[in-house]
């Protein structure tokens, strides 16, 4: 195979029938453009161009082989083509666990699909680890530090654990201390409520009461039902916060050290498809940011304070 700089250089100065403006198509010197072509001649034992009176003609061997050219540069732009779409459109599976998938994402999918009908957007909602290597995941949002070695991690937003309950159930708690006269809903068991109460001072009192549920959506959706009052993470609580089905009755909070991330592939972190859906996924985040930030604050008897949970 001749030099693909060769080519270029010849492909070029054909075109423009002057190595000058091939020259300055290509970012090189004329004498470049020269010495490209002159080398392809030796190396093919053809005369390529012929140079008359200051003028560049394509011999009838250059004119035929410039056909292959051509064909060859076109058959690659076209397969170029095609790659690149694939890449930025076509199936995209994403993993996420079925509390981020219910609470956050679902009903947001209307609205990617509108925006990018070229991406067929996959999901699927579980809670072991994808294997990227071995499972057909272009990329996934975990719950954790973003410490994954290997993977590309993004954050998608800072969070806090706080309660939330229904409007009309938060006009029955004035203080924290009230939280003991109500049903309160947890999560595997009632350490993250004990905590919570700890830090805002109601201690002395154990906590025995309450349903014990398993995922976060479960409680989050019997607190929307007046069933209780829950602890919620920042991201599953937003959407119905946001549109008013639930509220947060006290200021007090507890940060977390974990939170999502978009994780993928360090090699596939560039892919068109991937960059788009992140870059979405960080755009719907940051407007929950923002219409959080206009909610009523949340009444205290104490400022904010902070302590680390899972």
């Amino acid at each position: 195979m001749p030099p693909l700089n060769a080519l270029k250089a010849f492909e070029a100065a054909a075109r423009h029938e002057s190595f000058t403006r091939a020259a300055e198509e290509l970012c090189v010197t004329q004498g470049a453009v020269s010495h490209q072509v002159k080398a392809l001649e030796v190396e093919l034992g053809l005369k390529l161009f012929h140079r008359e009176r200051q003028r560049l003609v394509i011999s009838d061997a250059g004119r035929t082989y410039l056909e292959v050219v051509r064909d060859a540069f076109d058959r690659l732009a076209a397969g170029t083509e095609r790659l690149l779409q694939r890449q930025s459109s076509g199936v995209l599976t994403v993993s996420t666990s079925p509390d981020f998938a219910a609470k956050w994402l679902v009903h947001r999918l209307g609205a990617f699909a509108e925006a990018h009908p070229e991406i067929d957007l996959r999901v699927s909602a579980t809670m072991h680890h994808v294997d990227f290597a071995r499972e057909d995941v272009d990329l996934a949002v975990r719950h954790g530090e973003g410490n994954w070695p290997g993977l590309d991690a993004v954050r998608l937003a800072a969070e806090q654990l706080f309660p939330v309950c229904s409007p009309k159930l938060a006009a029955r708690l004035k203080q924290p201390a009230d939280l003991l006269r109500v049903p309160l809903l947890h999560i595997d068991d009632r350490k993250r409520w004990q905590q919570w109460l700890d830090a805002v001072g109601v201690t002395g009192r154990e906590l025995s009461g309450g349903p014990v549920l398993n995922r976060d959506s479960m409680v989050i959706d019997a607190a929307v039902d007046g069933q209780g009052v829950a602890l919620a993470r920042t991201t599953l609580a937003a959407t119905d916060l946001i549109n008013g089905r639930l509220v947060r009755p006290f200021a007090d909070t507890i940060a977390i050290a974990k939170t999502y991330w978009i994780v993928c592939p360090k090699a596939t972190a560039a892919l068109p498809k991937i960059v788009t859906f992140r870059g979405w996924l960080l755009a719907e985040a940051k407007r929950d940011e923002k219409a959080m930030a206009k909610l009523a604050r949340p009444r205290g008897t104490a400022p904010i304070r902070r302590a680390s949970a899972g």
